[in-house]
């Protein structure tokens, strides 16, 4: 009993350490998708993070796009987006970025296996500064999800899932910019509604230094099908 006391003081003065140095951020996203043909779907995505202070967003991301149903685990896409980061509550840097992504999902048993491909090229302004860059970036996310309490993602379904995700820089050194690894859980409200939640980490690599960042993750899941063909799969399985 006095080594578990111990180990738990321990870990909580090393817990301290750390959060003095690298504090939680907020992540809070809201996903719509809708679904307007058997083959073709929208899909649109909202975000705001408060990185410097958990309760104060100082970044935000709307974007969105269509994809197709090439098959029921084949399902490309193409998108467009808006992003913004703030410093001391001024616009520092703007974005608009557009991406052609492949998502290819496995299933063993109950487990979901999606892997996640996308190209991005993106388009910065600096405000403060007037100056313009652009970028070229690829990523890859392997996302492992299963039910918790039942064989399927339904309503009334709690799930886990993990994912691991790396992004390559081809236009900036070091060619490895980041890794951004989450855990969490989610439940599957009704047909349209779901719910997730858990921890984000992610690691940015520069060569001024590199830097983690903590993530409290909060999101809204939101399906909405409208074509004739309803064997969809609910928002949690993604």
């Amino acid at each position: 009993m006095k080594n578990k006391v111990y180990f738990i003081i321990i870990f909580l003065l090393s817990f301290s350490a750390n959060a003095q140095q690298e504090h939680v951020s907020s992540f809070n996203a809201l996903t719509v998708t809708y679904k307007f043909h058997p083959k073709f779907f929208l899909y649109a995505e909202g975000q705001l993070r408060g990185i410097e202070d958990f309760s104060y967003p100082d970044y935000y991301e709307i974007k969105g796009g269509v994809g197709y149903n090439l098959t029921k685990n084949h399902k490309p896409f193409i998108g467009i987006g808006r992003y913004g980061n703030y410093k001391n509550h001024v616009m520092d840097k703007e974005e608009f970025r557009v991406w052609l992504q492949d998502v290819i999902d496995l299933k063993s048993g109950k487990f979901k296996f999606e892997n996640r491909f996308r190209a991005e090229k993106s388009w910065f302004y600096e405000p403060l500064k007037d100056v313009h860059s652009d970028r070229i970036r690829l990523r890859y996310r392997l996302n492992i999800s299963v039910p918790l309490n039942a064989d399927t993602v339904k309503p009334g379904t709690v799930f886990a899932n993990a994912y691991d995700e790396v992004f390559f820089v081809t236009t900036e050194k070091p060619l490895f910019a980041r890794n951004r690894v989450y855990g969490g859980f989610g439940y599957q409200i009704d047909e349209n509604f779901g719910i997730a939640t858990g921890y984000l980490w992610q690691r940015e690599f520069a060569q001024s230094g590199n830097k983690n960042l903590h993530f409290l993750y909060l999101a809204l899941n939101i399906t909405i099908d409208g074509s004739d063909d309803k064997d969809y799969q609910f928002p949690g399985a993604d």
